[in-house]
């Protein structure tokens, strides 16, 4: 393997519904009911984000992974069933795209949820070979379901394909499968590293884990060994799973020459009985409360990121497109506007550097919903639980997320001042 430093590889982990609260190094761990050493790890071997930011929901998130975009952009706006328009039009150019075209090797294990349908499955957009569901994880209950039939409901399926070739089903997603899967995409994973490194290839890997979606459901494996019940099961699996990508990348000893970053999605998952945490912050995704805003983000990258560090500064999904562009030495779109920036400079010197980025607008779907700047958030629409919300707000709310992290108390009639930047940044976006 190359260790000429313009061909950096990337592995990126993503989880699916992890709270901010849940990790042992985000405060949580055994006080959820399971520990998590690997990941725990991988926190003092790099850099730990406090305000990593992310969209609403599944779709808008990996959108704007994949694009550096948002999704009032892109139109990727929500989870809809199979059949139905959905994910990323042939248009917009993916971060596979732009490291294949330099030269990149390329591999999506996991969730895609960005296009279920021949010309927008992961192979179809940039990726050399992928192994994984075109959809989400509630769709394993079908085959239990009172009342379903394939002919109402079309069957999910685990599938793979390789770039210009047909993508397959290889087996019915049903919960038996749910319970398999996250080992299923770690044994992938694996032996595409092996391939790569022995044909001696600078590679992308995205492997978008499953846990912790609900059905949260462990490997048998992994079932009562916290005694705090499947969700507890489950994100002990989930770390012991992070940890064999892990392992297997510096028993490929490529350690030294290879970005590794953990992330989530969303917020907490909220449907019981499988509910998570956001810690000190309140609501789950599908809000604008920071508990949807903020997750977990770790990134190691050994020499380079300072080890044992962490940062409140402000970066957000798209930011990890234009990043690790820039890590690749991969030019940008410069076709169109990108959302992300650049935080390579950050990510190299968190203690002295600050992240370029001061806020950021989200939306759900089509509608502004709340402003962030620096350690304000003007919410412009009051949801703070799912289906909860009061509509669209006379006067807004504005909170400082540094005093007051459940965003309680309402102070904009007495920093008004503070609607200016926000205002300069909404105008300046569009």
């Amino acid at each position: 393997m190359s260790r000429d430093p313009n061909r950096v590889n990337v592995v990126l982990v993503l989880a699916d519904n992890l709270g901010w609260g849940e990790l042992g190094c985000y405060g949580g761990g055994i006080l959820r009911g399971a520990a998590t050493p690997r990941i725990d790890k991988l926190a003092t071997e790099g850099l730990l984000l406090q305000n990593f930011n992310v969209e609403s929901d599944c779709v808008p998130t990996r959108s704007a992974l994949m694009t550096g975009r948002h999704p009032i952009r892109t139109r990727c706006f929500q989870s809809v069933p199979a059949g139905f328009p959905q994910g990323l039009t042939e248009w917009e150019r993916t971060l596979a795209e732009c490291l294949k075209d330099n030269g990149y090797a390329t591999a999506h294990h996991g969730k895609w949820h960005l296009g279920d349908i021949p010309g927008r499955y992961p192979s179809d957009r940039g990726f050399d070979e992928w192994f994984g569901i075109p959809r989400t994880t509630d769709e394993t209950q079908f085959t239990s379901s009172i009342g379903y039939t394939p002919e109402v409901a079309e069957l999910p399926y685990i599938m793979k394909g390789k770039s210009g070739e047909q993508s397959e089903n290889v087996c019915v997603y049903d919960l038996e499968k749910r319970r398999l899967i996250d080992e299923m995409l770690v044994e992938q994973s694996k032996d595409w590293l092996t391939r790569q490194v022995e044909q001696e290839k600078a590679f992308f890997l995205y492997h978008p884990l499953v846990h912790l979606h609900f059905p949260t459901l462990p490997h048998k494996d992994f079932a009562g060994s916290t005694k705090q019940g499947d969700f507890a099961d489950s994100m002990a699996e989930m770390d012991y799973r992070v940890g064999q990508l892990i392992d297997h990348v510096d028993k490929l000893g490529i350690r030294d020459n290879t970005v590794f970053i953990f992330a989530s999605d969303n917020g907490p998952e909220f449907r019981p009985p499988y509910r998570g945490t956001a810690g000190p912050w309140s609501g789950t995704y599908h809000t604008a409360m920071e508990g949807s805003l903020r997750v977990p983000f770790i990134i190691r990258w050994p020499g380079i990121v300072p080890e044992g560090t962490t940062s409140n500064e402000i970066v957000q999904v798209t930011d990890i497109f234009s990043t690790i562009l820039s890590i690749t030495k991969t030019a940008l779109p410069s076709d169109r506007p990108i959302d992300g920036v650049d935080q390579t400079a950050f990510f190299k010197n968190p203690k002295e550097q600050k992240s370029p980025r001061t806020g950021f607008l989200f939306y759900i779907k089509e509608e502004l919903r709340a402003i962030k700047w620096k350690d304000w958030k003007l919410h412009l629409v009051w949801e703070p639980k799912v289906n909860e919300s009061s509509g669209r707000l006379e006067s807004p709310y504005l909170f400082n997320t540094v005093r007051d992290p459940k965003e309680e108390s309402d102070i904009l009639p007495f920093n008004t001042w503070v609607l200016q930047p926000m205002m300069k940044l909404k105008n300046s976006k569009f």
